[in-house]
């Protein structure tokens, strides 16, 4: 018999359409975070929850779609689009519109909202386009409560929901209310609702194991939400209307990692926030905390190269924050004063040595393909990663996010962007990135592809491995280099050169 819930989260997604046969050695599962806190804020409001993970649990849009009509009887379904890192909630919209479109054909008397940074980029083309009831445009604890709210009382008027879209009649509707962001997170939202999620199922990225491959297991969480910086190419802030940053308290965080090192025997953990090093008091505070529980975890965050100072260290060592990620984009100062970062390289090698000295190690992002980028510049940025040689390193393609600054320029221009949703995934075999004035889009996502293999190749980077982590993990490395990923405007490309 289906069980009667009040509000069902589903957690979309389709990791084979995003990330090819990179398969299972290779790829971090990610918990759904955000659907995670939602649940628990509408809980606290004596509201029940359930929550169906797909890409966890490896379902197809259908399977997903049946199992919430057969399960489970909800008033409200809500698909709560993100992804596994703060830009990569578009490339699961594929997916979502998928599992809306089975629940309707399976039960249309069903409603459904999405909501997440893509949703609410572009609420209006959502609602026009998916098979959903309702869009919400902001941060979503407070449109989702009141929606179902309405929904039980069975009244329909919408009009003083916040941050909501809806159908009427075949006519769009918008509130035109804003509703505040929350400024109580440790009350309202004061942990993710585990008991919800198959956690043994997550599991870390393979370089956040580097130390210990045969224990990747896994959980993620925020200790702070939003950021105030305003990268170019950056999205994360399209649901919360404005730059900003809010923290939980230290002792909420270090209560959250106390029931998951206790409860579940998590030993890797990811910080969520966009930019975890920033707030003194909040790194201090959160280290010390770790520090007095002397857990052996493995922790990996966010940071920017001007906000790692030489006082956060060894505290952060000391904590378990064994892995740090650094937005270092472009070698190029004329490339990266575009996308908001400024500083020049010598502070970047200073601050990676640091922080390497320091017995942190360090996961580089750099982007091809930036509006003024060249290859020449684009060659000067695979020099600079290969001079860094940190521990591991992400390369994108410049994507026009939905929700970005790129993204308004680019249709503003009239440039070129991707038909479907999912080719917003930087792996995926039919992904789209921006081309700009140097370089065309195939010519970005080619030097990024064999940028990446030179990397992953080079000898000193797999001197530097074996040396501190072990033969096993060099081995896994060149497993992972040799599984190549098929690139349909590459090759189409290519054979119009032959």
């Amino acid at each position: 018999m289906a069980e009667k819930v009040d509000i069902l989260f589903i957690n979309p997604g389709n990791r084979r359409q995003i990330y090819q046969d990179l398969g299972d050695e290779f790829c971090g599962i990610e918990p759904p975070v955000f659907a995670g806190l939602f649940a628990t804020y509408v809980r606290q409001k004596g509201v029940s929850a359930a929550l169906i993970d797909g890409p966890a649990l490896n379902l197809s849009a259908k399977q997903i779609a049946q199992q919430a009509i057969d399960d489970y009887t909800p008033t409200l379904v809500v698909i709560v689009v993100y992804g596994q890192q703060p830009s990569a909630s578009t490339q699961n919209m594929t997916a979502s519109g998928l599992i809306a479109r089975h629940i309707k054909e399976g039960n249309s008397s069903i409603k459904i909202m999405m909501t997440g940074t893509h949703p609410a980029a572009l609420p209006k083309r959502t609602l026009n386009e998916e098979s959903v009831d309702f869009v919400c445009s902001g941060e979503g604890p407070i449109t989702i409560l009141q929606t179902f709210n309405i929904l039980n009382s069975g009244n329909n008027n919408y009009l003083d929901v916040p941050d909501l879209w809806w159908l009427s009649n075949n006519e769009i509707l918008y509130s035109q209310v804003k509703a505040p962001l929350i400024s109580d997170l440790d009350n309202e939202m004061p942990n993710v609702a585990w008991d919800l999620m198959p956690m043994n199922r997550y599991r870390s990225h393979n370089w956040h194991a580097f130390d210990h491959l045969n224990d990747r297991s896994y959980a993620s969480i925020h200790t702070s939400l939003g950021c105030p910086y305003k990268c170019s190419f950056c999205c994360i802030n399209a649901p919360f209307g404005k730059s900003s940053y809010r923290m939980w308290r230290p002792e909420s965080v270090i209560k959250e990692i106390d029931f998951l090192v206790e409860n579940h025997g998590v030993k890797n953990i990811k910080f969520v926030d966009e930019m975890f090093v920033l707030n003194k008091r909040h790194v201090n505070g959160i280290c010390d905390l770790l520090i007095e529980r002397e857990y052996n975890v493995n922790i990996w965050a966010y940071a920017r190269v001007d906000t790692v100072q030489d006082e956060f260290l060894d505290k952060l060592k000391a904590a378990g924050i064994n892995w740090l990620c650094l937005g270092i984009e472009s070698a190029s100062d004329y490339v990266r004063d575009g996308a908001e970062k400024q500083y020049k390289n010598r502070d970047l090698l200073n601050v990676v040595r640091r922080i390497q000295d320091a017995g942190i190690y360090i996961i580089g992002n750099y982007i091809f393909g930036l509006p003024d980028d060249s290859f020449e510049r684009m060659q000067e940025t695979l020099d600079l990663s290969l001079e860094i040689n940190s521990e591991f390193a992400n390369y994108y393609s410049a994507m026009a996010y939905p929700g970005s600054p790129l993204y308004i320029a680019a249709t503003k221009n009239g440039l070129e962007l991707p038909m479907s949703w999912h080719q917003f995934s930087q792996h995926s075999y039919d992904t789209l990135p921006l081309s700009n004035e140097f370089c065309s889009a195939a010519d970005i996502l080619e030097f990024r592809d064999n940028a990446w293999s030179t990397y992953f190749t080079s000898d000193n980077y797999k001197r530097m491995v074996e040396k501190k982590f072990g033969k096993d993990v060099l081995d896994h490395i060149d497993r992972m280099v040799s599984i190549p990923l098929a690139r349909k405007i590459v090759e189409e490309k290519n054979n119009n050169n032959v």
